[in-house]
């Protein structure tokens, strides 16, 4: 994988402790194994009166802690474990705790669009930082700008070498990337490059939360095998707009590929009417039973060494920065 440490995957220095949320726990288990440490003992769970319960197993004094927690569906719920996991650390006398969000929920409103309306992606940030976070590590937030909502240390890395990779060794001839919308041009001129493609583009007006129409597209489709890149599937009305457009151009084969797989409402129908010939997420937020019956063309790739690199380099004061290209 591309930024990885060449270096053998001999476990990490002492003091280091990984826990992993319930919307996580599969993906914590993989990076792990990746570094060759125990996974952090911990329970979590709900009160009768549904209140959340954390509570922390291991002794952390003095050791370098880091949670992995998707604050993904349901959002409310995770998020709030988050938050008492992080309380539940500092109280316990942990050296440094770095919240590990794979997925960043909450980040769609990241700026006043319109009056009376809240900026909840700083709200968010704002709540993990009083919690007692000294750190955060994230993939592909929606917005880069939410990096500087933080007052403490940000690393945001992306999925796009663990993507990248999988549609070289497919060896796709004759394609285009199409990015299905203009504000995810600079991630798909990214992806393109990474995998020696040209670069078209969707031009969509959006009609309410969860619909949209694609209007037109910038570039050559025709005769070609396109593959879409973009943040995150959640209704999937994006891109299913913008694969009727580039197949009414002329589009041969469509691939679609994400980094969070949200597939909320009508996605898996949407998805399933759009005739892709592959869909491809990773394991930011974990796959859902239903989701995987339903979409007979769906690949999950990992994140898990990515991810796992970050934190041993984190954890041992090593750069980072290789890992963002």
């Amino acid at each position: 994988m591309s930024g990885a440490s060449n270096a053998s995957r001999s476990g990490v220095s002492n003091g280091l402790v990984i826990f992993g949320g319930s919307s996580s726990s599969s993906l914590t288990e993989k990076l792990c194994n990746y570094l060759e440490v125990p996974v952090g003992s911990a329970i979590s769970g709900f009160f009768p009166d549904g209140e959340t319960l954390v509570k922390i197993e291991d002794d952390v004094r003095g050791k370098d802690c880091f949670i992995v927690q998707s604050t993904c569906p349901p959002v409310n719920d995770t998020l709030m474990e988050l938050l008492i996991f992080i309380d539940s650390l500092r109280r316990a006398s942990a050296r440094r705790i770095t919240t590990v969000i794979p997925y960043y929920g909450y980040a769609r409103q990241d700026r006043k669009s319109e009056g009376r309306t809240p900026i909840t992606a700083k709200l968010v940030a704002n709540m993990l930082v009083k919690a007692g976070a000294d750190r955060v590590l994230t993939m592909n937030l929606h917005a880069d700008q939410i990096q500087g909502f933080f007052d403490i240390p940000v690393d945001h890395l992306t999925a796009a070498p663990v993507l990248a990779k999988h549609f070289l060794d497919k060896k796709i001839e004759n394609s285009v990337l199409v990015s299905p919308d203009v504000g995810n041009i600079k991630f798909g001129s990214d992806f393109a490059s990474r995998i020696g493609s040209e670069l078209a583009v969707v031009h969509k007006r959006r009609l309410s939360g969860d619909l949209t129409v694609a209007v037109t597209i910038v570039g050559n489709v025709e005769g070609k095998n396109v593959m879409m890149f973009d943040d995150m599937i959640t209704t999937a009305g994006t891109v299913c707009e913008a694969a009727k457009l580039v197949r009414k151009h002329g589009a041969k084969e469509i691939y679609v590929a994400a980094t969070h797989g949200v597939f909320a409402g009508p996605a898996i129908e949407r998805l399933k009417a759009a005739e892709l010939s592959e869909i491809v997420v990773t394991d930011t937020i974990p796959v859902r039973d239903e989701v995987k019956a339903g979409l007979s063309n769906l690949t999950v790739l990992s994140v898990a060494t990515l991810v796992g690199e970050a934190i041993r380099r984190i954890h041992e004061h090593r750069s980072v920065s290789s890992l963002f290209h």
